[in-house]
């Protein structure tokens, strides 16, 4: 079982205009797109995309979750991480949250999600609707110890469907930026 290290300090979580200094335009062009990161890795992979599951299960979520989600500090939520991979390789680390209330009768099934990709299942679904992304320097302790290095990039944004909220949060793996940078179009 994952578990995440709760006492970590939690990050500053930024929007776009807020962030000083900004990263490289490949960095930010990828931190900020609007567009369904589940089909932009499709592209970058060539067809080679999959998702592997981690860990999803209840746990009590961390306080930022809980702040950005509108709960009370120490709520139950289903948490759900992945890897998203490109040809075998871990390309980004994605943990979604949401609350135990907001899932019972919502019939979204997070937990029946398997290896395909929640992010495809919210832009299919036009009822969602996404607020801004925020972003920051992802804390290493929260990261799968395969996986944890400092400085790395991560984005999250809400997703609203009626009284469900997802919290989607996408860590960018150095795997990543290898094969983005070698993109000629950066994909």
């Amino acid at each position: 079982m994952q578990q995440t290290n709760s006492s970590c300090p939690a990050p500053l979580w930024l929007v776009q205009n807020c962030l000083t200094p900004l990263p490289d335009p490949l960095t930010l062009d990828w931190l900020f797109d609007q567009g369904s990161l589940t089909r932009r890795l499709t592209r970058l992979s060539k067809d080679g995309f999959s998702v592997t599951p981690l860990f999803e299960g209840w746990q009590t979520l961390r306080a930022d979750e809980c702040a950005a989600l509108d709960l009370a500090e120490g709520s139950e939520g289903w948490v759900r991480e992945v890897y998203l991979r490109g040809h075998g390789d871990a390309w980004v680390f994605a943990r979604s949250v949401a609350s135990r209330s907001a899932l019972q009768g919502d019939g979204l099934h997070m937990d029946e999600l398997g290896s395909r990709s929640l992010g495809e299942l919210l832009f299919c679904d036009q009822a969602f609707t996404r607020r801004a992304i925020e972003v920051c320097h992802y804390p290493e302790q929260w990261l799968p110890q395969a996986s944890r290095a400092t400085g790395l990039w991560g984005r999250r944004s809400r997703f609203d469907r009626g009284a469900l909220s997802v919290l989607v949060a996408e860590i960018f793996l150095p795997t990543l930026w290898e094969i983005a940078r070698a993109c000629p179009e950066n994909c």
